[in-house]
């Protein structure tokens, strides 16, 4: 029986030329068949709110086996992470992994996005956390992943050279770091 990976996309359809699509996959086929990677279409992508998103994200892990593998990309990680931080899914989570996520702040707009600040203490039980962030983002700052360290400093922090966001020619790093995990549980 494969592992299930449950990924959710960034913002804007996934297949757009700079969706998360070919992360997407990048990972597929790079972990091979004894992975099963959920990548579902989430509800109106040019147009997100937390409400849809949340709604979506709570069914899509009621499918899921327990010990599940998470991965949220760009506004997805950020969604991905709010729901967590509801408190309501306590089900042990095998490993998270949140590729170039948002910390966003408390502007009007932003908030719907933003996590509560005692978010940390409100997450399920997880075995692996890992943040992903390139040293140049060109479209979300890197002091996002210096916030969310400090947040969470249990996590492994990969800080990748260069200013990919969409990591359209794959993430090494983040097939092998689920690889590992997900052979230690």
């Amino acid at each position: 029986m494969s592992r299930q990976i449950l990924f959710i996309h960034g913002a804007g359809h996934k297949d757009q030329p700079s969706g998360s699509g070919k992360l997407i996959s990048y990972l597929q086929k790079r972990l091979g068949n004894d992975y099963e990677v959920r990548a579902p279409d989430m509800p109106d992508p040019y147009h997100p709110t937390y409400q849809a998103w949340g709604d979506q994200i709570e069914q899509e892990l009621g499918k899921l086996d327990a010990d599940a593998l998470l991965v949220g990309h760009s506004l997805g990680g950020s969604m991905l992470l709010k729901y967590l931080a509801q408190g309501t899914y306590q089900r042990p989570i095998a490993g998270l992994f949140l590729v170039s996520v948002p910390y966003w702040g408390k502007r009007d707009w932003e908030l719907e996005y933003a996590v509560p600040d005692n978010f940390a203490s409100r997450l399920p039980p997880i075995r692996h956390l890992f943040l992903y962030h390139s040293r140049s983002d060109e479209v979300v700052p890197f002091s996002s992943l210096r916030r969310y360290q400090e947040k969470l400093p249990q996590a492994t922090v990969r800080v990748l050279d260069g200013k990919e966001h969409s990591f359209t020619e794959g993430l090494p790093l983040l097939a092998q770091d689920i690889k590992q995990s997900s052979s230690s549980v």
